[in-house]
């Protein structure tokens, strides 16, 4: 399989983004990356020197998504290919390449209404990483962070943006009947062995939040089990406990975070091969499990 991207990091943005540090350091079990400027916290779940970035804003939503490429030659790959399916990508400055921490940086504004932008060298960390709540650490190394689901009314040209723009590669999608006239569809994207590194789900209408949610995928199974007690202990919401996943097999559960966008926590999700056959219609979203257990 040409590997060519991974998602090295989101930015979210919050009107407080400490009110998020307990959220992500107490319950995720993610570490403090590197200081940031302009008041904005990091977040890293592996040895780079920030994955998550929470920028003090009004959005409460995602305001941007990295791909990292793996060398020169995948950056200006990645480049021609959106230029040729339409969207013209901006050179970063070097405010921009200091704040992310990278070698390159360009950016494009994507269909869903947020940039994307692909970078070169994304900066390891001062200290390796290290949670005393996830002693097993996360699942990263080549696949990236973990993955991201943006719900967007622009469905169609989000899909041509990933496949055509950033030659992501669909795994496989799922539709399936919500409630009576009420269809859900979303579709999962790879670019590297994990199952999906993006998954656009079709919204009927503007939603408060394009992000629905990120997921950080552990090594150790009995990680996710830790982590669902520190969130079942806390006041949080808890809009699907434990379950698997019938397309990745992902064994997880989602916790509503203080900014209302979710968090997966999962482990031992399909990987894609070279020989990946398995791109096909899924009409339920868990094979068992993900049950309501606390909502506001």
């Amino acid at each position: 399989m040409e590997r060519q991207l991974q998602v090295g990091y989101i930015e979210i943005e919050v009107p407080e983004p400490s009110a998020l540090s307990s959220f992500f350091g107490e319950v995720i079990g993610l570490v403090s990356g590197e200081p940031a400027d302009r008041g904005a916290l990091t977040w890293r779940d592996d040895d780079r020197a920030q994955r998550v970035i929470i920028s003090p804003g009004a959005a409460n939503d995602v305001a941007a998504v990295g791909f990292e490429a793996t060398d020169d030659a995948a950056f200006d790959a990645t480049i021609a290919r959106l230029r040729s399916a339409g969207f013209e990508p901006r050179d970063g400055s070097a405010d921009d390449r200091e704040a992310r921490r990278v070698a390159r940086l360009a950016s494009v504004d994507a269909p869903w209404g947020t940039p994307v932008e692909v970078v070169t060298d994304l900066a390891a960390a001062v200290a390796p990483f290290e949670s005393e709540l996830v002693p097993g650490g996360f699942f990263t190394e080549g696949v990236g962070f973990g993955h991201v689901v943006i719900a967007t009314t622009a469905f169609d040209e989000s899909v041509r943006f990933l496949s055509e723009g950033l030659g992501l590669v669909r795994s496989d999608w799922l539709e399936m009947e919500l409630a009576p006239g009420i269809e859900l569809v979303v579709h999962f994207f790879h670019c590297n062995e994990r199952h999906h590194s993006v998954a656009l789900a079709h919204a009927p209408f503007e939603l408060p939040q394009k992000l629905h949610h990120i997921m950080f995928e552990t090594n150790e199974r009995d990680d996710v089990g830790a982590a669902f007690d520190r969130a079942w202990a806390s006041d949080l919401n808890i809009p699907n406990g434990l379950g698997r996943h019938d397309n990745d097999g992902m064994f997880s559960f989602y916790v509503e975070s203080p900014a209302g966008f979710q968090v997966e926590v999962g482990h031992g999700a399909r990987v894609v091969t070279d020989d990946w056959d398995d791109d096909r219609r899924y009409d339920r979203i868990s094979a068992w499990g993900h049950q309501p257990l606390r909502q506001a």
